[in-house]
């Protein structure tokens, strides 16, 4: 089965990712929790549930809100189009823009290199 690609703007993302990270969360639970931390009314957050419904990437039903596209898939989504469209593709490319300046310690250059080999293809 192929995944669902979906693209969600800013606001739909942070709402979403308070869903994924509490599911299932009753729909004023989740107000509640948007108003906290996102400092959105109650009326724009049910506007941008009712868009990521209509996306199909969360349910509202029975004012219970679970999530039907994991964060994942949005996640992997987002990075293919970001790679692909400001970096025509190339991994090392964007890699070298994002690293620009910044140093990492042994122990996380050593999950990268893991996680490189993880990934690699295999030679004949």
């Amino acid at each position: 089965m192929e995944e669902k690609q979906v693209n969600l703007c800013e606001s739909e993302y942070r709402l979403a990712e308070i869903v994924w990270e509490r599911e299932p969360v009753s729909s004023g639970e989740l107000v509640a929790l948007c108003e906290g931390r996102l400092g959105g009314k109650k009326s724009t957050v049910y506007t941008v549930l009712k868009k990521l419904c209509q996306k199909g990437v969360l349910q509202n039903e029975n004012a219970t809100v679970i999530a039907l596209v994991k964060a994942e898939q949005v996640q992997r989504f987002d990075s293919e189009q970001l790679v692909n469209g400001r970096f025509g593709g190339s991994l090392p490319r964007f890699l070298t823009a994002f690293m620009a300046g910044k140093k990492i310690s042994p122990t996380e250059a050593e999950e990268l290199k893991q996680l490189i080999d993880s990934y690699r293809e295999k030679e004949d």
